[in-house]
């Protein structure tokens, strides 16, 4: 294949195509990889936006010779959807839900439609689609079909292929089809007729490959057991010879079986009719017993499931976790918070969902299960949770894939043999045999976790992939492990695919004949071989592309963050798994991304800023891989909203990523004047704000604003920040404490510099409920704290600040318990995030002293509450309906319920919080020009619309100056800082 001639092509084909054509090496790069451990760079990215785009790229990939690799989140394992073809982007465009029929119930989806977000819909007729996957929050229905996708319910409602009714799509040929059920009457027509269809010659060869005896005497000796319900072995053969019309038994035949599992490799599915289920009984409780080992824990599963009957419960789900996923999550700020039902140190834990329709009943049957496992002498500990803490759990179980990845250096657990299924009866026996082989010859440990009442466990071992001994080992154990399953007559794919990392061992799976078949029938169906080639079947050895070349050292780059923890920045971008759980909606909700959320584009997830960042500083030929314009374009549209590191399993801080970056790229290519003014913010306010008025003018006056906006880089619709007549610390020096100051002791205000000049009443209101509740407040005299400059990568300049300040507070805090109450959150956070990574190893003690005394307001008051030292008689009895809105980095770096505890002091206080992610100002990002109408497209998600809709005697709270700036701006209300509506409550 020769690429000019094709992307001269394909750039032509953009005058016809509705979608979008991406040809640059950028978008190549971010489409390189999925959540596999495999890195290709494809010829190109196309987004189809309807069924004639698709068409038109199969006529293309026939013409000029290319494959054609389906991708909706790129959330594959097995590495189905990294290859050097042209990859097709199914989930940015054709994503639409086409057609509930809630009487019938079977629901018609495009195939980008989210699983998750197919529920919310389907909920409102007593519906919803049964497999699941942890990643459903972001996983697409076409992904599903293609894996044949089940999750952790499947024990109840099977797997993907189970409900598929219909896929209309095209052949390979571009020819479009609709699969379905037929019967005896409608298959002897496809066999009688002269036809010469592609869908004809398909149909007919098909039925005349599998109705040969002695292929299904084989099919049905060597495929998996028939008792392995999770199976994704080759094509799904053995399941189409279960029909009458093949000689089975069951009446019809349904070729979407075939097509369901198959990685895109044989039809194109445009379009997915789904059987779905009335909704499950309304109460669920988890039963979490806890086991001294996975060997018992295997063993307690096989007396769970003896309660498990299908859809008629009380069983719907038996999960696994074991210490590897418990030790990554206490290692993650956002799962940190899901590990309260852990008791001691279990090797492993099941999660149990019981549910019924009664919460007696479930307390009947976890009474039973717990009386059971006791008599076998299993398990210690054995929670039954009910309400929220049923959420955390799940939370805590889905986040698996990423959490495991988080590890410290260059071995980690690797998606290897993750994904083999066996029954149930010998699970036990078939784990301890993996485990053994690993630890006697490879010396490898291995993370389990998964689907343990289903027969499956995600294994992971941990291996060096940078090494040659490692990729040895990495081929290694997935041939020996193969024999081992293939010796339990289980599926070496479970779920997960064969792709290209199972796809080697297909013959050695299912038989040297049987093999010839599935490959006869890639033939018949993909005579041209463009769908997906190279996965399933001739699929490469296991070990080509892989994302870390052996042998190649890791750049360990001079950087101003201190990047120890993951053992440089490298590292710290090589943490991203891939998994995609910041491909999250607005409608699923989260903080991160709140550009992808807007745009929907690959690009603007963290995990494409972390890959291409990876890809750059891995290249060999690149000197200056901190300079690159590629990282520069990826990382534009990060608004630094902290919500990755939180809520990233792996904790990739790309904020943190970017900071460095421009710190770097700045002193290669200079830095912009926009950005040095935006760092000096504090400065330029301290010299205006003895012309405070004129200055006010000039920046609202329509004339000079233009003229300053311009000059500045600023988009012409957005309002500047006012300054005040006076400042805080003005203001401060001049007032007169409350007489019930000292009563309950001492704090020390940190007095940022957006509190100091243009939020001054917020900061009044601040100083004088502390000082009616009893405290005397202190202005430290430290300086700014560096938060606008870290925005902008001016990191030496935030790190001479980040010492002086920790200097200063450390000697204000030393010898005392006075903590260090912080006001606006982007500030006061910078002090218990970015500073212990910022500051001279000799002031890293005292930036840990610091970081430790430093509260929000909100938190500070929420801790009275509960030491008693506050209460609601202290403010009026007056009712006030308040909706909030909370800041990215306190949601990231923090909690919201200090905040909604805070306002519900007065006790007809009633706070509705707004289930938005960021705002879209981030800071300075929905200032400048270019942002600007990202900015507004992120706050119309969900922000927006919620604060019109509210009545205007309610009241808007946010803690963040750039949030109420935002919303200002986006709806004409005024947001106020919570510290004023309770100080403006109080009463006493």
């Amino acid at each position: 294949m020769n690429d000019v001639p094709t992307l001269s092509r394909l750039r032509s084909l953009r005058e016809t195509f509705r979608g979008e054509i991406m040809l640059d090496e950028l978008d190549r790069m971010i489409y390189s990889t999925d959540a596999s451990v495999y890195q290709q760079r494809p010829l190109a990215v196309v987004c189809p936006a309807n069924d004639e785009d698709v068409r038109l790229m199969i006529q293309f990939a026939n013409e000029m010779g290319v494959g054609l690799i389906p991708r909706a989140a790129g959330t594959s394992l097995a590495g189905q959807v990294v290859g050097a073809g042209i990859v097709v982007d199914v989930s940015r465009f054709m994503n639409a839900l086409l057609e509930v029929n809630a009487d019938e119930q079977w629901v018609r989806v495009q195939p980008g439609v989210i699983r998750d977000e197919l529920n919310m819909q389907l909920a409102r007729h007593g519906l919803f689609f049964g497999p699941e996957t942890s990643t459903s929050n972001r996983a697409t229905l076409g992904g599903m079909l293609g894996n044949n996708s089940c999750g952790s319910n499947s024990i109840v409602y099977g797997t993907t292929r189970d409900h598929t009714i219909s896929v209309k799509g095209f052949f390979s040929d571009g020819s479009r089809f609709e699969f379905a059920e037929l019967d005896s009457k409608a298959w002897q027509q496809f066999q009688e007729s002269r036809d010469d269809s592609f869908a004809g010659r398909v149909i007919r060869e098909t039925s005349t490959l599998l109705k040969d005896p002695q292929v299904r005497q084989r099919v049905l000796e060597e495929f998996p057991h028939p008792q392995v319900t999770r199976r994704n072995t080759g094509y799904a053969v053995d399941r189409l010879l279960q029909s009458d019309l093949m000689g089975g038994n069951q009446e019809g035949l349904n070729l979407c079986q075939l097509i369901a599992g198959s990685e895109g490799t044989l039809f194109f599915a445009t379009e997915i009719k789904l059987r779905c289920h009335p909704l499950p009984p309304p109460v669920s409780g988890l039963l979490c017993p806890h086991f001294e080992s996975v060997e018992q824990g295997l063993r307690a599963t096989q007396v769970v499931m003896r309660h498990c009957r299908g859809i008629d419960g009380p069983v719907f789900a038996c999960e696994l976790i074991d210490r590897f996923i418990l030790e990554g999550a206490a290692r993650n700020i956002e799962q940190q918070k899901n590990l309260q039902f852990v008791s001691g140190e279990p090797a492993a834990i099941l999660v149990i969902d019981l549910r019924s329709d009664e919460r007696s009943k479930i307390e009947a049957v976890a009474s039973e299960i717990q009386s059971e496992l006791q008599a076998a002498g299993f398990g210690y500990h054995m929670p039954l949770l009910f309400g929220d803490d049923i959420q955390k759990v799940w939370s805590l179980r889905k986040a698996g894939l990423g959490v495991v990845a988080n590890v410290v250096g260059d071995a980690k657990p690797v998606t290897l043999i993750e994904d083999a299924a066996v029954r149930l009866e010998v699970l036990p026996e078939f784990i301890a045999e993996v485990g053994a082989l690993l630890k006697s010859k490879y010396d490898a440990e291995c993370v389990h976790y998964g689907h343990a009442g289903a027969g499956e466990l995600h294994l992971r071992p941990i291996i060096n992939l940078k090494t040659e001994q490692g990729v040895q080992a990495f081929r290694g154990i997935a041939g020996d492990v193969a024999q081992i399953v293939k010796k339990f007559g289980g599926s070496l794919s479970g779920e997960h695919g064969d792709g290209r990392l199972r796809g080697e061992f297909l013959e050695s799976m299912v038989g040297v004949e049987n093999y010839q078949v599935l490959k006869r029938l890639k033939q018949i169906w993909d005579p041209g071989n463009v769908f997906n080639p190279g996965k399933i079947i001739d699929a490469p050895v296991m070990t080509d592309q892989l994302r870390f070349v052996s042998g190649r050292a890791t750049r360990d780059l001079e950087t101003v963050f201190d990047f120890s923890a993951t053992d440089g920045l490298q590292r710290a971008a090589e943490m991203c798994s891939g998994s995609g759980d910041c491909r999250k909606t607005e409608l699923t909700g989260g903080v991160m991304c709140p550009s992808f959320m807007a745009t929907r584009n690959e690009q603007d997830t963290t995990r494409a800023r972390a890959n291409v960042l990876r890809q750059v500083m891995s290249d060999a030929d690149m000197a200056s891989p901190l300079a690159d314009d590629r990282v520069k374009q990826v990382m534009d549209l990060c608004l630094a909203c902290k919500g990755c590191k939180s809520e990233c399993p792996s904790n990739v801080d790309v904020a943190k990523m970017k900071s460095e970056f421009l710190h770097h790229y700045y002193q290669e290519h200079g830095v912009p004047r926009r950005a040095k003014w935006i760092a000096g913010f504090a400065g330029m306010s301290q010299r205006m704000n003895k012309v405070a008025g004129v200055g006010n003018w000039l920046a609202s006056n329509r004339l000079t604003a233009g003229a300053l906006k311009k000059w500045l880089g600023i988009h012409p619709q957005r309002s500047l920040p006012r300054l005040q007549r006076t400042t805080l610390r003005r203001w401060f020096a001049d007032h007169s404490p409350s007489a019930n100051a000292g009563r309950l002791g001492e704090v020390l205000l940190f007095c940022d510099e957006f509190t100091n000049f243009t939020d001054v009443p917020v900061g009044i209101a601040t100083v004088q409920l502390l000082e009616r509740l009893g405290f005397v407040v202190e202005l430290p005299d430290h300086g700014e704290s560096g938060r606008a400059a870290i925005s902008q990568g001016l990191l030496l300049q935030a790190r001479q600040l980040a010492n002086e300040n920790v200097s200063i507070l450390a000697k204000c805090t030393a010898g005392n318990e006075k903590p260090i109450v912080g006001i606006e959150p982007s500030a006061a956070l910078t002090l218990r995030d970015e500073y212990l990574d910022l500051v001279d190893p000799a002031n890293k003690p005292s930036a840990k002293q610091v970081a430790g005394r430093t509260v929000l307001i909100d938190e500070f008051v929420s801790q009275l509450i509960t030491d008693g030292k506050v209460s609601s008689s202290q403010f009026t009895a007056d009712s006030q309906v308040i909706r909030l809105h909370g800041h990215c980095h306190q949601k990231a770096l923090s909690s919201m319920k200090a905040t909604i505890r805070m306002l519900q002091l007065p006790k007809n206080y009633q706070v509705r919080s707004i289930a938005a992610g960021c705002c879209g100002m981030a800071g300075a990002f929905g200032y400048e020009t270019e942002h600007y109408e990202v900015s507004m497209q992120i706050g119309e998600l969900v922000l927006f619309p919620a604060i019109r809709k509210e009545p205007a005697d309610s009241l808007i709270a946010a803690g963040g100056t750039s949030c109420r700036h935002q919303i200002l701006d986006g709806t004409g209300r005024q947001a106020l800082h919570p510290v004023q509506i309770l100080m403006d409550a109080f009463v006493e």
